[in-house]
């Protein structure tokens, strides 16, 4: 409670920071839906930046091409020629958004259909291939911007400043994580969550008890291509430009940034990739500012102090360091034994 609290005021508290708050809760998404494969079902995906790019693409291309045509605003430059009322402006963003969650769960239910069956490295090969492949077919669609991109709707003069903006996209960015978390947490404590863990653990046997492990897999691929698609029709609104390598399907950095940061806090946690993302955005920050020209290879470090240092994420750390802050009780002679050990 005491942490929503802090969101609903935090535009208030850190007006100038709201842009910066706006991307932290966007990465919260990421990295809670990327842990639903990588860290519930044991299955490490780098395909999830798919559906964050298409999710950008259609909530913009929605929005443009109720009232506009798509391929002159693309041609025209799109707010330099354009003009959306604000009728127009809120019905093409919500049709928009909506969209951009229903889409790129079409899209993971079809695709998951097909790789899938695929494990270990063959399907993390395979889901890197998808982002990949995504943005060189954007790049290449000019009713979209091909290459050059598309810049998205702006924010009607009629409401005020950008600042009247930033605190909408804040709001939304808050809303959604929040929805995310708790839709998480309620899957987690369903059968649903149990036999992810069941397809982690050991999915022949899952299999062998009657478990139609494919569905699960498929429906868990879904539910985070939803929140995943919607946090990209919001990013790009964030952005206010879209661009397909760079922004919509950045595989080298947010579907590394992704991965990193449930890795970091702990994967397979409902709290671990919360507390990685909010950890993350501070060490980017942190590097962008001090290490500029060099942020990459202080990126790059940290990568390796989380692989050597922390393996099971800074949750995993503490539960092995302080277990009975977590509900496990452990007597004295196997703590001595554990002593022993190390």
């Amino acid at each position: 409670m005491g942490l929503i609290i802090f969101g609903l005021a935090g535009a208030f508290i850190f007006p100038a920071y709201k842009l910066q708050m706006s991307f932290l809760y966007i990465l919260i998404v990421l990295a809670m839906t990327w842990d639903v494969q990588g860290g519930q079902m044991g299955y490490n995906t780098f395909g999830n930046i798919l559906f964050f790019g298409v999710g950008m693409y259609v909530a913009s291309s929605t929005q443009i091409a109720m009232f506009f045509s798509l391929a002159e605003w693309t041609d025209a430059g799109g707010e330099k020629t354009f003009v959306h009322t604000v009728p127009q402006f809120f019905q093409g963003f919500g049709v928009g958004i909506l969209l951009a969650g229903i889409i790129p769960t079409i899209i993971a239910g079809v695709i998951g259909y097909g790789i899938l069956g695929l494990r270990g490295h063959y399907f993390a090969i395979c889901t890197l291939a998808l982002g990949i492949a995504a943005g060189e077919i954007a790049g290449g669609i000019e009713i979209i911007g091909a290459g050059q991109g598309m810049t998205v709707p702006v924010w009607p003069k009629d409401l005020g400043s950008n600042a009247s903006s930033s605190q909408f996209m804040y709001y939304l960015s808050f809303g959604l994580a929040v929805i995310t978390f708790i839709t998480l947490k309620w899957a987690y404590s369903t059968r649903f969550g149990l036999i992810l863990n069941a397809i982690r653990d050991n999915e022949d046997k899952a299999e062998a008890m009657g478990i139609h492990t494919m569905r699960y897999k498929i429906i868990g691929w879904m539910v985070s291509a939803f929140f995943v698609g919607i946090a990209g029709g919001l990013m790009g609104h964030i952005n206010g430009y879209i661009e397909p390598n760079e922004i919509a399907f950045a595989g080298p950095t947010f579907g590394v940034f992704m991965v990193l940061m449930a890795i970091l806090g702990g994967k397979g946690t409902l709290w671990g990739p919360l507390v990685g993302a909010v950890l993350f955005h501070l060490f980017k920050e942190g590097f962008w500012t001090y290490f500029l020209g060099w942020q990459y290879v202080a990126l790059g470090v940290l990568i390796i102090v989380i692989v050597v240092y922390f393996p099971e994420g800074l949750m995993g750390w503490l539960r092995e360091k302080y277990p009975e802050r977590f509900g496990e009780v452990i007597d004295e002679a196997d703590r001595k034994a554990q002593v022993e050990l190390k």
